[in-house]
């Protein structure tokens, strides 16, 4: 009696389904790091909030309001479910829900990220493929060159020297700041966008440029790219369909990790030029001990960082047959 094997579909929603399950636990364990570290910090809450000058009374009446009379494990578990419906308390310095204080932050760091990765991937795997075409000539060396010179400055600093280029008295040509009119949506103000997006593309492209240089040498050199120039099929074929094709498979976590990257470099980049996003307000946020607005940022941050780790999954499943099967 032989048994049929699963379908296609089966398969890939069987691997969503484990790699569902991996992510609930993974955002758990992130909850638990994020609602520990922020309970340990030093210093009362309740005190900042108030004041030195606070009673007695007082102090009970806005802890047992907090919820910070109860046990840690009730405080958690409160806190989870709020995270999960939506609820992220309310700011301790502002009073106002932080949902509402985050919404068009998160928005405006969406757009930074999004417009970034646009640019990003394709100028990173056309640099990496123009290197990897001839190892040891003078476009391999430049873009290698220019990678580890962009590796070895922070962000900041590559913030700054934009600025110093194209936001100058001298070389005026785009603002040094990036102040966005809240009346109108970040894409709506292009020109504040320029520069925050070509730091964080310029930070962000020299693992991925390596990431697809290597795959693709290796496919270079590999019996079926060999096959196909003996067989007098075009080098620019070659290159796309032979080469290209099976490289990018390896690369894709690569870009997911630029992406978490991305999510994590918004905060000096964002400082530097005051763009009104999520990593600006995080240090905001730090700087007033608001506690409720540090924990829903991080998590954030973590949830969408897993979203695209997951979706790299299923994009290498998806063009790797071999990988398909194996994980069936």
């Amino acid at each position: 009696m032989t048994t049929r094997e699963p379908s296609e579909a089966r398969l890939i929603a069987k691997l969503l389904g484990r790699r569902l399950a991996i992510g609930v636990v993974m955002m758990i364990v992130v909850s638990l790091l994020v609602f520990t570290l922020t309970q340990a910090l030093p210093g009362d809450i309740v005190r900042q909030v108030l004041g030195q000058t606070a009673t007695p009374g007082q102090i009970t009446r806005l802890r047992a309001e907090l919820g910070l009379d109860k046990p840690l494990v009730v405080q958690y578990l409160h806190w989870l479910g709020g995270m999960v419906s939506g609820d992220f308390g309310s700011s301790l310095a502002s009073h106002t829900p932080v949902a509402d204080l985050l919404a068009s932050r998160i928005q405006n760091t969406a757009t930074l990220v999004a417009i970034t990765i646009v640019i990003t991937v394709p100028l990173a795997v056309a640099l990496g493929v123009l290197s990897a075409r001839r190892p040891g000539g003078v476009a391999d060396h430049l873009v290698s060159a220019s990678a580890q010179l962009v590796l070895s400055l922070p962000e900041f600093v590559v913030g700054i020297i934009f600025i110093l280029l194209f936001a100058t008295n001298v070389t005026k040509v785009l603002p040094p700041t990036s102040v966005l009119d809240s009346r109108l949506p970040a894409i709506a103000q292009p020109e504040l966008l320029i520069l925050p997006v070509l730091t964080l593309a310029v930070t962000a492209s020299p693992y991925l440029i390596e990431s697809v240089k290597t795959a693709m040498r290796e496919q270079l050199v590999s019996e079926h790219v060999r096959w196909a120039r003996l067989s007098g099929i075009g080098e620019n074929r070659v290159i796309v369909h032979f080469g290209l094709r099976n490289a990018l498979p390896s690369s894709i976590q690569v870009a997911a990790m630029t992406v978490a990257y991305l999510l994590g470099g918004t905060v000096a980049i964002e400082t530097v030029f005051s763009f009104p996003g999520l990593g600006a307000e995080l240090v905001d946020a730090v700087a007033a001990r608001d506690i409720p607005v540090v924990q829903a940022i991080v998590m954030i941050v973590g949830a969408a960082s897993l979203v695209g780790y997951i979706l790299a999954d299923l994009a290498v499943i998806l063009l790797t047959p071999r990988v398909r099967t194996a994980v069936a």
